[in-house]
């Protein structure tokens, strides 16, 4: 859970982060549970320490007389402690980057940085499903037919355009020297509620009620709880770690947004950058930013017009301590779209997955995690197709990509 030594530290200042998030929590209240908490472990401690007395000096019936005090105790101690660890999950960061505007309204992100131009055309634009349909990549109806709302199939090139900026970009990753990783896609609920997903996103998720387990929703979860409950060695940080595997979302609240488009679905694929790095935060910015750039980078490589988003204070989730979004221009809907998200947790996350590294004087530290999106699609393709089309409606396949599709143009 988080720092509450930090907490106590400036008590004033985590009230202002939480105001700074919009996030209701009574602070002094959950102070003072764990201060009881503190004071009960104390008392328990000191009867089992004059228990152990009374049975060495063989005074037994005192000593028994002390094990239904102590069992008692022991008890509103646990009751306690559960209390205690519900408050503690909804607890935010303790921390929050300078760079994150306090402000209230989502509208007031900041763009920091712009890329490209918005594509002009001299004839009628056709939005990505007209595109796709035409050419036979996408079936929507059939696969509302087998999964209900928001399922589609990608087919012949749609499904070869998909794989191709997918391996584009895990490519360019393990280049720079990111481990690749295929992960789980149905792992634990302690793995959502320890990288911070539960109980704030539970909606969200699809769980597999007879076993209790749970889809993912990106592969962040099972690559950050992939060194769990372990003390790495400070010599082997910072891990760089690209997961790619099949996401799922419930999209919960968002029934009647987006249907007949590919950007809200129930399943799609992911890239996702994870590093795991020592507990230093002039090293997490230095590497926030690398795993930031290396997003940019592909967008670059396929020259799309694209954002850069300084979230504020507002709209940045419990565990995030500094966060951006990436935008793609989407033609057919005249604005930017985030199709990326990169967060620095520092030991937000850590601590909840008890992951800890030894440092050079042989303190145990917990570590800092990040990460971020390299790719995501189906998203990524709405700009891709819909900026790529020409006056015929065919798709341009962007120079990057062509060694990977086979083609220079998606026509029939």
């Amino acid at each position: 859970m988080i720092d509450l030594n930090k907490v106590r530290e400036n008590v004033d200042g985590y009230k202002k982060i939480c105001s700074a998030k919009n996030i209701e929590i009574d602070v002094d209240s959950i102070l003072s549970k764990d201060e009881q908490r503190r004071k009960l472990q104390k008392e328990i401690d000191d009867l089992k320490f004059q228990q152990k007395k009374f049975g060495e000096e063989k005074k037994y019936e005192e000593a028994k007389a002390l094990k239904s005090e102590i069992q008692a105790k022991d008890s509103e101690y646990q009751e306690l402690v559960k209390e205690l660890n519900l408050a503690l999950l909804k607890m935010p960061n303790t921390g929050l980057h300078p760079n994150v505007p306090i402000w209230k309204d989502e509208t007031e992100n900041v763009v920091s940085e712009v890329h490209w131009e918005p594509t002009k055309f001299d004839f009628e634009p056709l939005d990505h499903i007209s595109l796709m349909k035409k050419h036979d990549m996408v079936d929507i109806d059939r696969g509302v037919k087998l999964g209900w709302s928001r399922s589609y199939f990608l087919k012949w090139d749609g499904m070869l355009l998909e794989q191709a900026v997918l391996q584009y970009t895990l490519k360019k990753l393990v280049k720079k020297w990111f481990i690749p990783m295929n992960v789980p896609n149905i792992v634990n609920p302690e793995c959502l509620q320890w990288t911070g997903y539960f109980p704030w996103w539970e909606e969200d998720a699809y769980r597999m009620a007879r076993d209790n387990q749970w889809l993912i929703w990106t592969s962040e979860i099972p690559v950050t709880a992939y060194h769990m409950n372990e003390i790495l060695e400070e010599s082997e940080l910072p891990k760089k770690y690209c997961g790619y595997s099949a996401c799922f979302r419930r999209e919960a609240g968002t029934y009647w947004k987006d249907t007949a488009w590919l950007y809200r679905v129930h399943q799609f694929n992911k890239v996702e950058q994870v590093i795991i790095l020592p507990a230093d935060e002039e090293m997490s910015d230095k590497y926030y930013f690398e795993i930031l750039h290396n997003s940019m980078e592909v967008l670059d490589d396929l020259k799309l017009h694209y954002r850069v988003l300084q979230l504020c204070s507002w709209d940045m989730a419990i565990w995030k301590y500094n966060s951006q979004d990436l935008e793609c221009w989407m033609p057919s809907r005249n604005s930017y779209w985030e199709t990326h998200s990169v967060t620095a947790f520092l030991d937000f996350q850590a601590r909840r997955l008890n992951l800890r590294y030894r440092d050079g004087e042989w303190k145990i530290k917990y570590c800092f995690t990040m990460n971020n999106t390299a790719i995501a699609t189906p998203r990524v393709l709405i700009s891709l197709i819909e900026n790529y089309q020409d006056k015929n409606w065919n798709i341009v396949v962007p120079d990057a990509l062509r060694d990977y599709m086979w083609k220079d143009i998606i026509n029939n």
